[in-house]
């Protein structure tokens, strides 16, 4: 069950403005990126459904942030269909997020009113999951259905639309500032912020310094410092 209202996610996602996306076997390693990104000051990630097991990893995952890092919002990514994304919630998912629309998806996630964030491409989609409940779309892949244009062209008609584009965001502040100025709420990172550097020296404190340092880009964006 997850920890967290549907309007705690949401609001939090909006709030903060960027939403880290990571895998590792490891449980270890798991635990150690949680907990930095938290110490960033970024209190949510999105791990995602990509390993052998990965489900046994997320529920061990969330047992140990429910216990040390209480304040970390722990959802789940690269879910398309709805057998894994109740998997998931029973585990104690706080959101789902897809690379694709699946309205079963959606209404799985609707039940337990866990927000669930899908990939779209298109204002079609967009629209269509909108339909189905979904209060933030994720684009995706972010670069290629056409990056910060793509979703000033989709605001232009649809002002109402809050878009996380994941792929194609740097920690760059040419690459954010070109993002938000777009109009999305949220950008989700993967390897462009949790780094494979970083990971394989076990640099956790880089990580810290590297998410508290994206965000503070971020937040001088949205306060038109910069």
């Amino acid at each position: 069950m997850a920890r967290f209202s549907r309007l705690k996610v949401l609001t939090t996602m909006i709030d903060t403005g960027m939403m880290p996306v990571f895998y590792h076997a490891d449980l270890e390693v798991a635990k150690q990126v949680a907990k930095a990104c938290a110490a960033g000051g970024c209190p949510q990630l999105e791990f995602t459904n990509r390993g052998d097991h990965a489900w046994e990893v997320f529920t061990e995952l969330e047992r140990y942030c429910a216990r040390e890092v209480p304040e970390m919002i722990l959802g789940v990514g690269s879910v398309v269909d709805p057998g894994t994304a109740s998997l998931y919630i029973n585990c104690g998912a706080n959101f789902v997020v897809g690379p694709l629309l699946n309205a079963d998806v959606a209404r799985a996630c609707n039940r337990r009113k866990v927000p669930y964030s899908p990939g779209c491409g298109s204002a079609s989609e967009i629209s269509a999951a909108e339909e189905l409940g979904c209060e933030i779309v994720k684009v995706f892949p972010g670069a290629e259905v056409g990056g910060p244009k793509f979703v000033k062209a989709v605001q232009g008609p649809c002002p109402w639309t809050s878009i996380m584009p994941t792929g194609g965001v740097d920690s760059t502040e040419a690459s954010l500032k070109a993002w938000f100025d777009a109009g999305v709420v949220c950008v989700g990172m993967g390897s462009n912020l949790v780094t494979k550097e970083l990971l394989a020296a076990k640099d956790y404190a880089g990580i810290s310094a590297k998410v508290r340092a994206t965000l503070d880009i971020i937040r001088a964006i949205r306060g038109g410092k910069k």
